[in-house]
């Protein structure tokens, strides 16, 4: 086996990037090596350091400064995202990019501007798009054995809003991020963009209904894509359990899914319920899927680990481009601008740019 990719980290605040570093260094055959960080928290890159045997530096531009690392996952705070994938890219490094991609749409343009320029390889990492059950109910989508797509509706939840100590946490201070809708619809927005591409418009509420502290904690989204489908992202952050993740509703059948998510994998379930079916109207029957869920929803995150480590070797393409991350944003950002207008937005209403 050839030598491993040595890669560096900048920032640990987002948590996914330890589950990816840990994996990593459990598996040499995948490839990676961990071997810096970074993090403007001391703290956070002690811990960094304890866990996983890095080299830390004080400064970015020190670790950039390796020629012998190749790779940098970005996984700070989200305001911190443009600034470090510039650094980065000048570098000639690849970037893995932790969600959501930036604040603001300037800051999209940002990052966009700095990989084109210098020509670096550079990813999302956006779990949905690797997790099996995903990918097969893309296949069937495409396959159009079902026929066409009508509907498709994708719940996703969390219990972090009725945690009162995350109001303390920086994915819910704006000068680091913009607020949970935003920090974590990212994931099933997005993943609406994978199946079904870039929608015409859509019609949001967002509301804040429990901690003032940790807003924008509930929120539904319609969007609209012409012919068809109509797609929601229902999403609760305030949310102790749940059970069905995905219904898509198609001319010849329905998909369902369930315990696609935190709220939905990590608690009980009854023995032996499949987690992803289908129903075809031409056998009138069921039939359950031989991918199984896993049995909490650390085990999808791990899931991100493979892919991201078989990208860095150049033996797959990048989850998502930066172009795609920036279109992801703007679906995220157009929930907000329909929300505060009260009515449907197209994809270039003016308000998206300003916030």
């Amino acid at each position: 086996m050839s030598e491993p990719i040595q890669i560096g980290v900048l920032g640990f605040a987002h948590g996914h990037v330890n589950t990816y570093c840990d994996e990593w260094n459990k598996n040499p055959d995948l490839g990676i090596q961990v071997a810096a960080g970074w993090d403007h928290d001391p703290e956070r890159l002690e811990k960094a350091k304890q866990a996983f045997g890095l080299q830390t530096y004080a400064e970015a531009s020190a670790l950039l400064a390796r020629e012998n690392i190749r790779a940098v996952v970005v996984a700070s705070e989200t305001s911190l995202h443009a600034e470090l994938v510039e650094q980065a890219a000048a570098a000639g490094k690849a970037v893995i990019l932790q969600k959501p991609m930036a604040l603001t749409m300037r800051e999209a343009d940002r990052i966009v501007d700095a990989v084109n320029k210098h020509r670096i390889p550079f990813t999302m990492a956006w779990q949905m798009r690797a997790d099996p059950q995903n990918i097969r109910m893309k296949q069937w989508m495409d396959s159009g054995e079902l026929g066409r797509v009508f509907t498709v509706r994708r719940r996703h939840g969390l219990a972090m809003g009725l945690q009162a100590n995350f109001a303390d946490s920086w994915h819910v201070n704006p000068e680091y991020n913009r607020d949970i809708w935003a920090d974590d619809a990212s994931h099933p927005i997005d993943l609406l963009h994978y199946w079904l591409g870039v929608p015409e418009s859509v019609t949001a509420e967002i509301e804040s209904l429990y901690n003032p502290r940790i807003p924008m904690d509930n929120g539904i989204a319609v969007f609209r894509y012409p012919g068809g489908p109509l797609a929601e992202v229902n999403c609760s952050f305030t949310c102790n359990a749940a059970e069905n993740t995905t219904e898509i509703v198609c001319e010849r059948g329905t998909i369902v899914q369930n315990y696609g998510d935190a709220t939905s994998c990590n608690v009980p379930r009854p023995s032996g319920s499949p987690g992803l079916k289908r129903f075809d109207a031409s056998t009138g029957a069921w039939t359950a899927s031989d991918i199984e869920s896993p049995p909490n929803h650390g085990f999808r995150i791990r899931g991100l680990a493979g892919p991201l480590a078989q990208f860095l070797r150049g033996e797959r393409a990048a989850l998502a481009s930066a172009e795609e991350g920036r279109t992801s944003l703007r679906m995220v950002l157009a929930c907000y601008a329909s929300a505060r207008q009260g009515r449907r937005v197209t994809l270039d209403d003016p308000m998206i740019s300003q916030l």
